[in-house]
Formats: C-alpha cells, sequence, structure tokens
C-alpha cells in the first residue's frame, strides 16, 4: 500500500466530501481507492463505478483504470467526463 493523494474537482467535492478537494490516502490500486472513499464519502465511489468520472493518475487520463496500480507518491484526479460529438 503507498500514500497516495487525491485531487476532486469542486463540483465533486461539494456534492461529496463537504467541500475538500484534496487528501491523502492509503492504497494499492484504483479498485481499493474507490472503495475506500465510498467508505468515507458515501456516493462516491458509485459515481465512480458508473463511469460518470474520468481518473488521471499521474497525469495520464483513463477511461478504465479501476485495475491500474498506483506508485508511491501517485497524483489521481476525479474528473467529469467530457462528452463528445
Amino acid at each position: 500500500r503507498y500514500l497516495v493523494r487525491v485531487l476532486l474537482t469542486d463540483s465533486i467535492s461539494k456534492s461529496y466530501t463537504g467541500g475538500v478537494s484534496e487528501f491523502e490516502i492509503f492504497v494499492s490500486n484504483v479498485r481499493q481507492l474507490i472503495r475506500q472513499l465510498d467508505e468515507k464519502y458515501p456516493g462516491l465511489g458509485s459515481e465512480i463505478d458508473n463511469g460518470a468520472l474520468s481518473i488521471s493518475i499521474d497525469g495520464d487520463i483513463y477511461q478504465d483504470a479501476f485495475l491500474e496500480d498506483l506508485q508511491p507518491d501517485s497524483e489521481i484526479t476525479f474528473l467529469p467526463k467530457i462528452g463528445g460529438g
């Protein structure tokens, strides 16, 4: 398990974390991170699981990052998905 940094946009943090937009958490992979986020902030994990949010790991955006391993000091950002047309 590694200490990783999690960043949320203002709209996500206002909806799920009471305005907390940056924090650190000990996890090994994205799936574990989502579980812990949902335990601490009910509904946030579900929002990530249902595909409403994109996940950026150390600056690289993933559409399906659930099995990605994390590194010590990784920075994970959750972003609303941008629709295209």
